[in-house]
């Protein structure tokens, strides 16, 4: 009968070569390919972010009369540094797809889900699939805090949008009324001298 102790020595030698592969001998391999490191932009570069909140977005199909889970990730709320517009943004967790993108307007109405204090339902004209498209929305989150907060956020930035058009608006009216002014002076004085020339001409 074979002696267990004789197998050893060549066990021995199979893990210390096994050991010996593992080993960093300090040889340097170049990569095959060298990648370039790419600046990725998410078109958010010029917004501040007023809101952000993970939750789960649907729409309505009107075809089939249902609602239709649009995606699961996080909804932003995102102010324009020049123009003061704020749009909501909303993209899938994993593949950062964009499921929800809408300017908050005056007309920007957050409206209770029925059934459900976690969740509220609006319209809006929507860009997320690179179209404009008018879209009813349901979005739910993980408590009733949120859902009021992001309610209560959205429906104060379109009281704002809402006086800032006013304000736009009488602004427009003031430069129209000014222009008009002008103009109206401006033909006044090109008529003064026709008028004179029609005196000279009686003399």
């Amino acid at each position: 009968m074979a002696d267990p102790a004789e197998h050893r020595p060549a066990e021995e030698e199979e893990e210390a070569a096994a050991a010996g592969e593992d080993e960093d001998t300090g040889a340097q391999v170049a990569p095959i390919v060298k990648l370039e490191e790419v600046a990725v932009t998410t078109g958010e570069e010029d917004e501040d972010v007023l809101l952000d909140m993970k939750a789960k977005l649907y729409r309505f199909d009107k075809e089939g009369n249902q609602w239709k889970e649009r995606g699961t990730g996080t909804v932003k709320l995102l102010k324009h540094k020049e123009t003061s517009k704020v749009r909501l943004v909303m993209r899938q967790a994993k593949t950062l797809k964009i499921c929800a993108n809408h300017l908050v307007v005056s007309t920007t109405k957050m409206q209770e889900h029925a059934g459900s204090d976690k969740s509220c339902v609006w319209h809006a004209l929507d860009f997320a699939d690179g179209e404009l498209k008018e879209e009813m929305f349901a979005i739910r989150f993980g408590s009733v805090e949120n859902c009021k907060k992001f309610k209560d956020t959205v429906e104060e930035i379109a009281e704002q949008q809402g006086k800032n058009e006013e304000k736009e608006s009488e602004e427009a009216s003031s430069a129209a009324e000014l222009v008009e002014k002008l103009t109206v002076t401006e033909a006044k004085k090109e008529e003064a001298p026709a008028a004179d020339d029609k005196k000279d001409v009686k003399e």
